[in-house]
């Protein structure tokens, strides 16, 4: 399972719909998100144009979600 999918899920979101859903947990789905942007940055220059998009986008993904859960409502 990938980082990215572990963020998610720890957002709310089932991945497969047979798959028991797990309690949200923000500060944990943070600390993925985080880790993720340490990795862009120290592999800056060193990843494809393809890997450097799909990290880009899939940080964008999931920061835009964090923040809309994390939200006041």
């Amino acid at each position: 399972m990938s980082l990215g999918s572990s963020s998610l899920m720890l957002m709310g979101e089932r991945l497969d719909p047979q798959q028991q859903p797990i309690p949200v947990n923000l500060p944990q789905a943070k600390e993925i998100i985080d880790l993720l942007s340490v990795l862009e940055e120290k592999t800056k220059g060193n990843l494809t144009s393809e890997e450097q998009t799909v990290l880009r986008d899939m940080l964008y993904a999931l920061r835009m979600k964090y923040v809309t859960l994390a939200s006041p409502k």
